[in-house]
């Protein structure tokens, strides 16, 4: 619905001047450093690869750099590589009132610009902070309908977010980001029917990269209507948001922040997030009742109505079909014990007591399941064994949720094992250490950077 005041010119206003918490900031400093994590973990991925080779071909230097190499590119370039890395692993975070996975589109587009304007680390955070609430007050107004349409939020919500991030950094004033946010409106895409290829982890990168070229081409004066997101013809409307009427959810922009109040979900297990209750359900069965795959007559998982709308693979033939298949990631859970970036590598996906036990994996739609919650968040898994016994357990969320948060030992292994995927094992510790005080002064973007792309080429590296 048309506003009297545009829509991105409320929130222009908000992500130009907001004063940001200080435990907003803290919030912040924890997903920087996840997301560093995953996008070196993913950096060595075959999509992030292609990518990088492209950029490479391309030709051309800049300030900023892709995470994990050598290679120094332009910022918008940088974003969409560090943000295809970020989402290749389906390992980073996850926010449920976007239903989109925040921070790789955001960091991506933070680090980016940050580099080429020497930005301090409290600056990043803040810019993430902002972005953040961009895409929570998009969310809470388009979803489920947005999604549940088929419309990928990581890379259509996340194109405005990173906008927004990218506008704070460069240190555009309201009018500015007003237009930068306007922009990315017509630059955001993303299709749910991709995912389980190399597509989805792009789309991520896309949005990083989007948002930061909306930014600049603000900066450097570029039109666009004020009502591109809530005019009759805008984003709301053409992307079959939930609601069109977006002015209670702009009133409590700098009133109530969704990073605090709802919070982040980490990521323990490299699998798209519907996965993670079920996993988790089987994870603890395994442990108390020693459960081994042919003990196993059948796992019958109850879920809400959009999870099979993301969970597409019943019979999933590559690891990032895995990593969107109920059936597959539940008959691992049973027979490894664990879920780790191993398990989506054709060794482990052609263990024959899984490929067995995964024939005996049924997904069911239950409406009680779900009911006022987010979707894709709970499950009721049925357990029945050879011997005649049958275990049925609900699951309410998983661990690394907000109310089942992961430990800090459990955050700092992931940064550990994720970073030294790409990186030397020194590299990571320093830069793990930089990232928890990344808002204290002195501390910036291209120091940051610079730990992190130290080590050589993906070839000098040993990588190919």
């Amino acid at each position: 619905m048309r506003l009297p005041t545009p829509a991105a010119a409320r929130l222009g206003a908000f992500v130009s001047s907001e004063v940001i918490p200080d435990t907003a900031r803290e919030v912040a400093c924890a997903a920087v450093q996840d997301t560093v994590g995953v996008i070196l973990a993913g950096a060595v991925e075959p999509a992030a690869g292609i990518v990088q080779r492209v950029l490479e071909a391309e030709g051309g230097t800049g300030q900023s750099h892709i995470l994990g190499s050598s290679q120094s590119c332009g910022p918008s370039s940088a974003a969409l590589a560090n943000g295809t890395a970020a989402h290749a692993l389906d390992f980073d975070d996850m926010c449920w009132v976007t239903l989109a996975h925040p921070s790789a589109p955001l960091v991506a587009a933070g680090l980016a610009v940050g580099e080429t304007v020497k930005a301090s680390g409290q600056t990043l955070l803040d810019a993430y902070v902002v972005g953040f609430e961009v895409e929570a007050v998009l969310g809470a107004v388009m979803n489920p309908s947005h999604y549940e349409h088929g419309w990928h939020c990581t890379s259509t919500i996340g194109t405005i977010g990173a906008a927004a991030s990218a506008a704070r950094v460069l240190g555009l004033d309201a009018e500015g980001t007003t237009r930068a946010l306007s922009i990315a409106a017509s630059e955001a895409s993303g299709l749910k029917e991709n995912f389980g290829t190399m597509v989805k982890p792009l789309q991520g990168g896309l949005a990083a990269r989007n948002g930061v070229l909306a930014a600049l081409l603000a900066q450097e004066g570029f039109s666009a209507s004020a009502h591109a997101i809530d005019g009759s013809q805008g984003f709301l409307v053409a992307m079959q948001s939930e609601k069109t009427d977006i002015s209670s959810a702009l009133v409590e922009l700098g009133q109530r922040w969704e990073i605090l109040e709802g919070g982040i979900t980490v990521k323990l297990y490299p699998s798209c997030a519907a996965t993670h209750p079920t996993i988790d359900t089987l994870l603890d069965l395994r442990a108390e009742l020693d459960l081994v795959p042919d003990a196993i007559e059948s796992i019958e998982v109850f879920v809400d109505p959009v999870t099979p709308t993301v969970l597409i693979y019943d019979r999933p033939q590559t690891g990032l079909q895995g990593k969107f298949s109920l059936h597959y990631c539940a008959a691992a859970a049973v027979a490894f014990g664990d879920i780790g970036i191993e398990t989506f590598e054709p060794a482990a996906m052609q263990t024959p007591s899984v490929v067995n036990l995964v024939s005996r994996v049924v997904m069911c739609v239950d409406e009680n399941v779900g009911r006022n919650v987010a979707p894709l968040t709970q499950a009721r898994v049925v357990v029945c064994l050879r011997g005649g016994r049958t275990i049925e357990r609900f699951v309410d969320g998983a661990r690394g949720y907000p109310k089942k948060p992961a430990t800090t030992g459990e955050l700092n292994q992931k940064f550990r094992r994720c970073g030294e995927r790409a990186i030397p094992v020194a590299s990571v510790s320093k830069a793990l250490r930089y990232i928890q005080n990344l808002s204290d002064e002195g501390y910036s973007v291209g120091q940051l950077v610079t730990m992190l792309t130290t080590s050589g080429t993906r070839e000098e590296k040993g990588f190919s």
